[in-house]
């Protein structure tokens, strides 16, 4: 793990895990980097809701991320404030919002020249959309977005890719919710429906791994040059 008192944390230059400073404290932080051919552009990947079991090695969540590495892009798993190591308490989504922006921060001064993605799943896909806007990612990808939970029509919505991958027997969020919200929007998301899947993607985690991966693809960033 990172030295708390290091205020000049380096982009590693391979697999690990690593502590940042966040607005509540350190935040518990994993980073995948591809073994092979890398692409110029960096992943953040958001976790479902703290209060509800939801970590950076949630099985969605890591299955977001491994796609997203073998396409060739970097990406940062973490723990959102009180979850894990990371310090601090929940907040209901608002505190969780700056935690993201502040990894996104950290990657724009490590990497300024890499595309910056954003993705999250249920919870962690509501606090990516709240962060988009400002953030200006490249691609967004939510998975299971918790519409009806909360309160998705006061988001400013981002200009970016966006891709949205929807279980059609999901027993957490309500798909017909989010299929009408998606509907309604003036320029609607790249929206997937997977048939007979439930919320945590169950016996479908390599349907989900295809959906990302098919999701993308156009928009991917150019690889690095070594």
């Amino acid at each position: 793990m990172t030295d708390p008192a290091d205020t000049t944390i380096r982009f590693p230059a391979s697999s690990g895990a690593l502590n940042l400073p966040g607005p509540a404290g350190l935040l518990e932080c994993l980073i995948e980097r591809p073994e092979q051919e890398e692409r110029s552009g960096v992943a953040i990947v958001c976790h479902p809701h703290p209060l509800h079991g939801g970590t950076l090695h949630n099985k969605v969540v890591t299955m977001v991320s491994r796609s997203l590495v073998e396409l060739g892009l970097s990406t940062v798993r973490f723990n959102f404030r009180g979850v894990g190591h990371s310090q601090g308490e929940y907040d209901d989504g608002r505190g969780e919002t700056e935690d993201l922006r502040a990894i996104a921060d950290w990657l724009r001064r490590e990497r300024p020249d890499d595309a910056l993605w954003l993705a999250g799943f249920s919870f962690g896909s509501y606090v990516a959309l709240r962060a988009a806007q400002s953030l200006a990612p490249q691609q967004l990808i939510q998975i299971a977005p918790p519409v009806g939970r909360w309160a998705f029509d006061a988001i400013e919505l981002p200009q970016c890719p966006w891709l949205i991958v929807q279980g059609e027997a999901d027993e957490v969020v309500d798909p017909a919710a989010v299929f009408a919200w998606v509907a309604g929007l003036a320029r609607p998301p790249h929206l997937v429906r997977m048939p007979d899947t439930s919320h945590f993607f169950h016996r479908r985690l390599m349907d989900l791994r295809g959906a990302i991966k098919n999701g993308v693809r156009d928009n991917l960033p150019p690889l690095r040059t070594r």
